[in-house]
């Protein structure tokens, strides 16, 4: 492809001409499932060279090499590739066989069972919830061509698409409530940098979204690639769960772009299992996560928690799951609203009894706000902390908003160089004050234990009023709404054992 860096502008153009598009969320979703074949069949010429008798878990008819490929310019369009791909290719994908007028087959749905391989599996997985919006099959062959222009058995070219694909997932942010799958590199770099990644961990991120942590993680581990052997312990290295159906596509797509070609990411929901039921072999030596929040689970999800932790707010229970599925002596890090840090209802603050009591939080860096931005402006922190045994001072760190910035947006988005002030101290950490306000200080675990854990310190001192998107205010409401409840109620058993008291 001459132009690898006009790749996204080229095909937003086309399909802005498409009827069936409505909207950017349409838009990325088409483009993923296109991609991921494209990206699927080029690995697929690899496997074919590396193993005997390879055989596709892919129909041939159904193969991107021989519907989408078009090198004599006579390829399937119009009215003609709308029918294949709605009527065959993507019931075939998704595990339905293809049968004429009288009921015979006439091409097999593809089959998954538990003893095929996940490279295989995925292809199912991938298109069980995927579809096509495009209604111009004019309009999508031009597509397709574009796709099909990239190299992905030239390494550079792959490359330079690789980061390309990292353009796509940004704009999640911008693609209505898509943006929650996406969390910005700077981040997640950050994050995988001070974690400190080792040949032979395994890492875990149990809301895996577009894979973000993963890619950053596999980034940073390579630095440490010596031997053979710890080429085979890096493919084997990330492992993932993502609930929704199109994040996980654009995940295992960016994974195979990363030359891991099996990706142990698996589309489930991870707060559907006991706690209680983890054993050791469910346990990670490294888990970097930023859990889902400011939405509500369903009641029946909290019956598989511990009554004293069973939260409705989906970040509250994600915390569970990972401080169950931590192995002793690994590390984390997980990104927290601070609502979660200020809380004082009855679960949030058992859990967190149960992360100071059993785990070392040693350091908690206040983000400014906007880090999100434009997809949500609720403020995040980031917990580092290890099964080493219990806490007993956490460091606290407030990272200020760059100069010159007075918010990040999508034109100027965080970056990796924001964190620097953050990543000097981290080693040679001192308290600092800065206009009277503790920008970073250390506090022992009694004066957290005093506190009934509302950790809410070294915050921002002069916070600006902000007009938010309805559903950042609905989740910020939501947030603010459940510690005050739990306020009131726990200010009115007082009085209620007062009135007792005199009587």
């Amino acid at each position: 492809m001459s132009n690898v860096s006009g790749f996204v502008k080229r095909v937003r153009d086309i399909m802005r001409n498409d009827a069936g598009i409505n909207g950017d969320a349409q838009r990325i979703e088409q483009i993923a499932w296109m991609l991921f074949l494209k990206v699927y069949d080029s690995k697929e010429y690899d496997w074919d060279m590396e193993e005997d008798n390879y055989e596709s878990i892919i129909p041939e008819q159904c193969r991107w090499r021989n519907w989408a490929h078009d090198e004599t310019g006579r390829g399937l369009t119009g009215d003609a590739l709308l029918n294949f791909v709605n009527n065959t290719l993507f019931p075939v994908l998704k595990g339905n066989d293809v049968k004429d007028s009288n009921g015979n087959i006439l091409i097999k749905g593809i089959e998954v069972s538990k003893d095929t391989p996940i490279k295989k599996a995925i292809v199912k997985t991938t298109f069980e919830d995927a579809n096509n919006y495009m209604k111009d099959g004019v309009l999508l062959r031009q597509v397709i061509d574009v796709i099909d222009e990239l190299d992905l058995s030239d390494y550079n070219e792959s490359h330079a698409f690789g980061e390309i694909y990292e353009t796509i997932l940004r704009e999640l942010q911008s693609a209505g409530a898509a943006g929650e799958f996406y969390t910005p590199r700077a981040v997640t770099d950050f994050m995988a940098k001070m974690i400190k990644p080792q040949i032979g961990e395994h890492m875990a991120d149990f809301a895996c979204g577009t894979g973000g942590f993963l890619v950053s993680w596999l980034n940073e581990l390579n630095k440490n690639k010596i031997s053979t052997d710890d080429v085979e312990e890096y493919e084997n290295s990330v492992y993932g769960i993502e609930k929704k159906q199109f994040p996980y596509m654009l995940c295992v797509t960016n994974l195979l772009l990363h030359d891991i070609d099996v990706p142990r990411v698996y589309h489930d929901n991870s707060l559907i299992r006991d706690v209680l039921d983890y054993t050791a072999k469910d346990k990670f030596e490294v888990i970097l996560m930023n859990p889902p929040y400011g939405g509500n689970e369903k009641a029946e999800i909290k019956n598989h928690f511990p009554a004293d932790l069973a939260s409705s707010e989906t970040a509250d229970l994600f915390m569970a799951v990972i401080m169950y599925r931590l192995k002793e002596n690994g590390r984390a890090a997980v990104i927290l609203p601070d609502g979660f840090l200020f809380g004082t209802d009855n679960a949030k603050v058992n859990i967190k009894k149960k992360l100071f009591s059993e785990f070392n939080v040693h350091t908690i860096i206040r983000m400014p706000h906007s880090v999100f931005a434009p997809y949500t402006s609720i403020t995040t922190n980031i917990l580092f902390f290890d099964k080493t045994g219990g806490t007993k001072e956490t460091w606290f760190y407030r990272l200020d908003m760059p100069e010159g910035y007075k918010n990040f947006s999508k034109t100027k988005p965080m970056k990796l160089e924001h964190f620097e002030p953050v990543m000097k101290w981290w080693e040679y950490r001192e308290e600092i004050v800065v206009d009277d306000f503790p920008k970073s200080k250390k506090y022992a675990i009694k004066e957290i234990i005093d506190n009934n854990y509302d950790i809410d310190f070294c915050k921002y001192p002069h916070e600006e009023e902000e007009i938010l998107a309805p559903q950042d205010l609905i989740s910020q409401y939501r947030e603010k709404r459940a510690s005050l409840d739990a306020n009131i109620e726990k200010v009115l058993s007082e009085i209620m054992n007062l009135l007792g008291e005199q009587k």
